[in-house]
């Protein structure tokens, strides 16, 4: 284990406000008025980066940085006044960036990261923040030391849909709530390693596409769309859409660091991430000033326990007990993929796009609460506008690292077959060497945070 780590006494629970996702990021340095617009390095341009790219179009895209000469030739096209690099570290020393967007796989998220932290430039990192949990904190570490404006891209934290479901959670329609399920229906899964060696693509930088992860060699299997079925570059179903889905508890619930996770899947690949799992958590009881409701004195919020469900076993998706039980209505709807919170006085269940109370004839003309939480200019706008004027971002990495760190832990239960107890202190499973292995991040030489 790094000993810096384990020494660094620092990593306590923030504040109530960082829990509950509204730790303010105000930028300590500000180069451009509000109408101006920021010099933004973009490090990866195709798939979800293209996506990221469009969103930060209005700014001036300054730099360009992709592995891939046809992507980065294809970006180039569009924005033809950016400089172009295949190594981010060298688009790190242009020096008129005011900030960077990180949409690379997993695996390269925290050494881009910290690297433009150290750099001065403010940040927006895909989810999840980072490949391993010692790099989520880490990178939420990093940001604070050096005050920099960061967001996590989970972009549907910006929707209507979530802001009112924390404001009714908060409002305690449903009561307390020491109950959560959260479930996605996708498949990310891999078998060992190809045994073929196709030749590496003329237009590919390999070796710098592995970045900070072991040599192996090339297959197309991996890159370019993927590596996310592969522990070595990727974190599964669980960490793609865990950071997703496991938002809106973390964020109406004021969720911090659990307590323990435990898990129950398939037998465990070495290599491929597993096609279905249920993870566990227990979180602790928590006073914490809630979001939607800041003029009241802080809430004493109860020990949650909150189940994970993805993939499919034997043929049928991995579900909620009460959708066997049949007490889930339109099923079809939020089967893909939702949120159960369980009250003493009810239940809600939403997805991306709705919610509903229920059971429905209890919550029959319930009023929702007045509106708190204001809506979203948009998530990539936030971070945008924090930089430029000291407003808030919500997914700032305080908050969204220890989201990160959470959805991570489960895999790290999986992969060790073992119940975590988790020392969030000392960033370690306590007693636990088989589990601390996939904590802790591991470079081959050349590559450090």
């Amino acid at each position: 284990m790094n000993p810096t780590l384990h020494s660094r006494r620092s990593f306590l629970y923030r504040s109530s406000l960082a829990a509950a996702g509204f730790w303010i990021a105000r930028s300590s340095w500000a180069r451009v008025s509000p109408n101006e617009k920021l010099n933004l390095g973009v490090i990866g341009t195709a798939n979800r980066a293209r996506e990221d790219l469009r969103a930060v179009s209005s700014q001036n895209i300054a730099a360009l940085c992709d592995v891939d000469e046809n992507f980065l030739a294809s970006a180039k096209r569009r924005y033809s006044d950016a400089r172009t690099y295949n190594d981010f570290r060298k688009l790190l020393e242009q020096k008129d960036l005011d900030a960077v967007v990180i949409a690379t796989p997993d695996h390269t998220h925290a050494v881009a990261t910290v690297a433009a932290l150290q750099a001065g430039r403010h940040v927006y990192c895909e989810k999840p923040l980072t490949h391993t949990v010692s790099e989520a904190r880490i990178v939420a570490e990093t940001a604070r030391q050096y005050q920099r404006v960061t967001q996590m891209g989970t972009q549907i934290h910006a929707s209507k849909n979530y802001r009112r479901v924390v404001e009714v959670i908060q409002s305690e329609a449903i009561g307390p709530v020491s109950e959560v399920h959260v479930w996605q229906g996708a498949v990310y899964t891999a078998g060992g390693r190809p045994k073929d060696r196709p030749p590496v693509p003329a237009t590919l930088h390999w070796d710098l596409w592995l970045g900070p992860e072991a040599a192996r060699p090339y297959h197309p299997t991996y890159v370019p769309r993927h590596w996310r079925n592969w522990w070595a570059f990727g974190s599964g179903t669980l960490g793609d859409f865990g950071c997703h889905y496991m938002d809106l508890p973390f964020w109406a619930l004021a969720l911090r660091y659990p307590l323990s996770v435990e898990t129950e899947g398939p037998p465990v690949l070495a290599e491929g991430t597993c096609p279905w799992l249920i993870a566990r958590y227990e979180f602790p009881a928590r006073e914490v000033r809630l979001c939607a409701r800041p003029e009241v004195a802080p809430a004493l919020l109860p020990a949650l326990k909150l189940n994970w469900y993805h993939g499919s076993k034997d043929g049928r998706q991995v579900l909620p007990p009460l959708f066997a039980e049949s007490k889930m209505p339109d099923r079809d709807v939020y089967a893909s993929g939702g949120v159960l919170f369980v009250g003493q006085k009810g239940m809600l269940l939403a997805n991306y796009d709705k919610y509903v109370l229920l059971p429905d004839t209890d919550f029959a003309g319930h009023e929702p609460p007045p509106r708190s939480i204001p809506d979203s200019i948009g998530h990539h706008a936030e971070w945008i506008q924090a930089i430029k004027t000291g407003s808030a971002t919500t997914c700032n990495f305080d908050y969204s690292g220890a989201l990160t760190e959470a959805v991570l832990l489960g895999n790290a239960a999986y992969r060790s077959g073992t119940r975590i107890e988790w020392d969030p202190h000392h960033l370690v499973a306590r007693g636990n060497p088989k589990a601390n292995r996939f904590i802790q991040h591991e470079y081959r030489k050349g590559w450090s945070l």
